[in-house]
């Protein structure tokens, strides 16, 4: 292996992996934005419960993938300046200047309307909660953007001029236009949103596959927030789908303007991506027809249960099929970094094979490992279900033993409980 080729592995690990955060964190934040505002604007004070719970579960899986995705995007941009410095010189000024702005509207406006989110629970005003909130899904947005722009200029270079072997700014607006940043960003965006919505989807499928209501039953507070919960993951999949496959046409003729031409692996799989997406289009719409009069939640009881399986079972498919779009975008702009303008191998560092192996073994298992804890922490708290919530919960509600009482909410916590479980924290337990 030699080093361009250890650098191009490097980063195809680091970006894959890193881009399953961003799926997440993009395609859960509108659901939970929406959620707690019909929250804020319900009058009911029954479904403003099942909301508020809604919000709450949901919301707590957004900040632990969020967390962790914040240190993984550090990851990223660390292997950029160790291994691809030629990139950096070359079209630094143009590259640069979009990633920039995303580490400010992420590490610092996102995070801080993040925090005012986290810790205003029963401190700010509803109202102004909820738009601490909405701040945070536009920021991440708009990071997500440029981001796509900085790819974008890479993947068709616009709006630029090289002036003594640098390129430089000429056309702010042509960068930010491109086809390639604009139209790929909608297209993500649709991603983004079929991955969230098969996470809501294939969670609460599972919950209601082994708590099943019986037909014309008064539902259980839990169950009518798997219900809401699933019914919203449908919509937002659907929507998603329709983004991705209309957006993804929408790119076809600028990903063929590429000097040399693209491999015709990438043509399959973007094919498989379109497939994907379109089944997903089609079989969302025959669900959402099943919602009205909750026929979705009264077929018969094997169908039901085989049914939520299924979509449970579906869970990964977005993310593998996301991942495989981003390696066929990648892959399509080969050999150049720079399409036209600079060569991947003119980009890579002068280090030796050897030290772009041993970074490559440290940085995607730091990468893995944040994934890895990412994924155990989300499936533990999607399990547990609405036990213990932590987010907006009061400070007593957290500190509980977690018996089998506590977690059924059967028995209230008092003081002297708090206290208990405060002293035996650091201890054995």
């Amino acid at each position: 292996m030699t080093a361009v080729d250890a650098a191009r592995l490097q980063f195809a690990l680091l970006a894959g992996t890193h881009f399953l955060f961003v799926l997440v964190t993009l395609g859960l934040g509108p659901v939970v934005a929406v959620l707690q505002t019909r929250w804020a604007l319900s009058r009911d004070a029954a479904r403003a419960a099942t909301l508020e719970t809604a919000t709450r579960f949901w919301g707590q899986l957004y900040l632990v993938n969020y967390a962790l995705g914040i240190a993984a995007g550090i990851v990223m941009e660390l292997q950029l300046g160790l291994h691809f410095p030629g990139l950096l010189d070359v079209a630094g000024g143009v590259f640069g200047a979009p990633l920039v702005i995303e580490t400010m509207a992420a590490f610092f406006l996102e995070s801080t309307f993040l925090g005012l989110w986290v810790f205003g629970w029963h401190v700010l005003p509803r109202w102004a909660h909820t738009a601490a909130f909405w701040a945070v899904v536009m920021t991440g947005y708009l990071s997500a953007f440029t981001v796509m722009v900085a790819n974008g200029f890479l993947r068709h270079p616009v709006g630029f001029t090289m002036v003594d072997g640098e390129a430089r700014v000429t056309d702010a607006a042509a960068l930010v236009t491109n086809p390639a940043a604009l139209l790929s960003a909608l297209h993500v965006v649709g991603a983004c949103l079929m991955a969230g919505a098969f996470l809501l989807v294939g969670v609460s499928a599972w919950h209601l596959r082994r708590t099943p209501s019986l037909p014309g039953a008064a539902l259980p507070p839990q169950d009518d927030v798997w219900r809401r919960s699933l019914r919203t993951g449908l919509v937002t999949g659907t929507v998603g789908a329709f983004l991705a496959i209309g957006f993804g046409y929408a790119q076809f003729g600028y990903l063929q303007d590429v000097p040399g031409g693209s491999p015709p692996v990438v043509g399959i799989a973007y094919a498989v991506m379109q497939g994907v997406a379109s089944a997903v289009f089609l079989v969302g719409c025959v669900l959402l027809l099943l919602l009205p009069r909750q026929a979705l939640f009264r077929l018969w009881g094997p169908l039901r249960r085989g049914l939520f399986a299924t979509l449970t079972a579906l869970l990964p498919v977005p993310f593998l099929t996301a991942l495989l779009g981003w390696a066929a975008r990648e892959i399509g702009r080969q050999p150049w970094a720079v399409a036209g303008v600079l060569r991947t191998e003119d980009a890579v560092s002068d280090a030796s094979a050897a030290t772009v192996v041993a970074s490559l073994v440290v940085l995607v298992g730091v990468m893995v490992t944040l994934a890895v804890v990412d994924w155990v922490v989300l499936a533990r708290l999607a399990r547990r279900g609405l036990a213990r919530l932590a987010l907006g919960a009061q400070p007593a509600e957290v500190l509980r033993d977690g018996g089998p009482a506590d977690d059924a909410g059967d028995r209230p916590l008092d003081d002297a409980d708090a206290r208990a479980d405060v002293l035996t924290f650091g201890g054995a337990r």
